[in-house]
């Protein structure tokens, strides 16, 4: 069984935020702690401006600087499926993931004193169900599965865009059926 990844589709996002719902719901994640989150942006000038959205979450990287730093191998990758996980019982809530993660994923819950992040609904996977981002998607611009397949399937599709740190850090299992102007330089975050 192959890495797991996720597939994003821009082009058909709408920036309706139901992804990132169904995440904080499946995660009961107080408030200002999000495993997923959708941004807005835009680029260019009237009368050549546009916008994207981009929903991002843990991209489960081959090489993520968060397992590479756990003192206490609380973070780890997934021996079936090489998703990134997090163990609460060894997590001694030293915050060097949250640190280390180019992408800002692991949030630290100071209520608990850990960290936490997207496992990718693990639980969910284990009794053939997708993650809870990807199903309550209402344009199907979510998918997820092994991803040198979701890579196949979608070869256009790209691991970075300009909103994103340098690809070669961590080796994301990610897929971004991109916009264009979503590879363009000086994007700005949208206040919504």
């Amino acid at each position: 069984m192959g890495r797991k990844g996720f597939y994003y589709n821009q082009n058909a996002c709408i920036g309706c935020r139901t992804c990132q719902v169904a995440c904080k719901d499946k995660n009961d994640l107080d408030v200002g702690t999000l495993f997923r989150h959708v941004t807005s942006y835009e680029t260019g000038t009237f009368p050549e401006a546009h916008v994207y959205h981009y929903a991002a979450t843990c991209n489960h990287c081959e090489d993520a600087a968060c397992v590479a730093v756990c003192p206490n191998a609380a973070t780890y990758y997934d021996e079936n499926d090489g998703t990134v996980q997090h163990d609460d019982e060894k997590c001694i809530g030293c915050q060097y993931c949250v640190k280390a993660c180019p992408y800002g994923v692991p949030q630290y819950i100071a209520d608990i004193q850990k960290t936490h992040k997207c496992d990718a609904c693990i639980g969910l996977r284990s009794t053939g169900e997708q993650p809870a981002c990807v199903a309550a998607c209402p344009m199907r611009a979510l998918d997820f599965g092994d991803i040198e397949e979701v890579r196949k399937a979608h070869p256009d599709a790209v691991d970075q865009i300009a909103v994103l740190p340098e690809a070669s850090q961590t080796n994301p299992s990610v897929a971004i059926g991109a916009k264009e102007v979503a590879l363009a330089v000086d994007p700005v975050a949208i206040a919504l």
